[in-house]
């Protein structure tokens, strides 16, 4: 009897090591340089110029590794983007703040380097702007894609680009764009 105890006690351990090799949790934050892409702002009959902005993202990671050289990367992060609107007379800061669930599919090269590319669904939390020209849309999809680069066993470096492909604004033809670079951690 005891040494069956024994042998379900070792065997639910080596499950348990190998679960926590299939699973990673982490967190990660970063810089944004974001911008909004398509027609000009016009208020007043006044046109405005886009230029971009620079801000933050932050967040949790997961990663569910699936075969050596694929895993699943959902990511719930909090995100700033937008864009600075000025014309000769006035400039605007139109600062919006998103809770953005990437869920990324990492095609691993070797153990240092993995292509990242998947969906992203974004829901507005804040609004942070300098007029009252255009109310923002509360959902946004895009795509992402980046490079990760592992630099030890517990610490990765990110870059990824973030095009989104649905309206920002509903009363102006923007889509927001968004070079990300992050550092994070997983354990």
């Amino acid at each position: 009897m005891k040494r069956i105890i024994l042998v379900a006690v070792v065997l639910l351990a080596a499950s348990v090591d190998m679960q926590a090799q299939l699973i990673k949790f982490g967190f990660k934050g970063g810089l944004n340089y974001a911008n909004q892409s398509g027609s000009n702002i016009t208020v007043n009959s006044d046109n405005y110029d886009k230029e971009a902005i620079t801000s933050y993202h932050a967040g949790i990671v997961a990663e569910l590794k699936l075969t050596d050289g694929f895993s699943i990367q959902p990511e719930l992060l909090y995100s700033t983007q937008g864009a600075t609107y000025k014309n000769a007379v006035e400039e605007f800061k139109n600062e919006l703040g998103y809770l953005s669930i990437p869920v990324m599919a990492k095609f691993h090269f070797n153990k240092t380097v993995s292509l990242d590319l998947g969906p992203q669904a974004s829901f507005l939390l804040s609004e942070r702007k300098n007029a009252n020209f255009n109310d923002s849309e509360s959902f946004e999809f895009g795509v992402a894609g980046g490079l990760t680069l592992n630099v030890t066993k517990h610490i990765f470096l990110q870059g990824r680009y973030v095009l989104g492909l649905t309206e920002a604004s509903q009363e102006a033809d923007v889509k927001n764009s968004v070079l990300q670079i992050s550092a994070g951690f997983t354990f």
